[in-house]
């Protein structure tokens, strides 16, 4: 029988370890025959080959930084060469310095808020303006993003990334827009 994801290809950015949402996401779109391509910064790339390695066929691994717009291309040109194009993004990148989330939020620094919003929410950008030109020599495409009701509401010990996926959720609006 055919998975409904039977020739589809598939991005997807954000896999930390086996209780992310991400990856359920992969292992959901494994299931249903999708061709996967997964993205890892160096610090979980151990735990994602091993992950990796329970799925038939293994998703093809490439590092990324989503801060690194050199990066970013360099996997879309993987792809483009490897399959032509794309057929599915899912965004699953956040991130934000620990003491951003510990400390209380009046303390956020500079530094820290410019992280947590290019990490977890101008990557989104990025990474869908790479991905246009490839879901367009498929036929179109579509794009996920995780959030988390922490851009709706204050939940303690968030802090900045509540900020931060309040602003991926608008990203989303005016990417669709587009």
């Amino acid at each position: 029988m055919a998975g409904v994801l039977d020739g589809k290809v598939g991005l997807i950015v954000g896999v930390a370890n086996k209780r992310s949402i991400a990856w359920a996401i992969v292992q959901a779109a494994a299931a249903e025959g999708a061709t996967l391509v997964l993205t890892y910064q160096d610090r979980f790339a151990e735990h994602l080959q091993d992950l990796a390695a329970t799925l038939t066929p293994a998703p093809v691994l490439l590092p990324l930084d989503v801060q690194d717009d050199a990066q970013i291309a360099a996997v879309y040109a993987q792809i483009a060469a490897a399959h032509g194009g794309l057929d599915f993004l899912v965004h699953g990148a956040a991130f934000a310095p620990r003491e951003e989330l510990t400390n209380p939020f009046t303390n956020t620094t500079r530094e820290g808020f410019r992280i947590a919003l290019d990490v977890s929410a101008y990557s989104l950008i990025a990474l869908a303006r790479g991905a246009r030109p490839l879901m367009e020599a498929r036929g179109g495409g579509s794009i996920v993003a995780l959030t988390f009701l922490g851009a709706d509401r204050v939940f303690p010990n968030y802090n900045v990334m509540g900020v931060a996926k309040a602003a991926l959720e608008s990203s989303v609006r005016y990417l669709a827009a587009d």
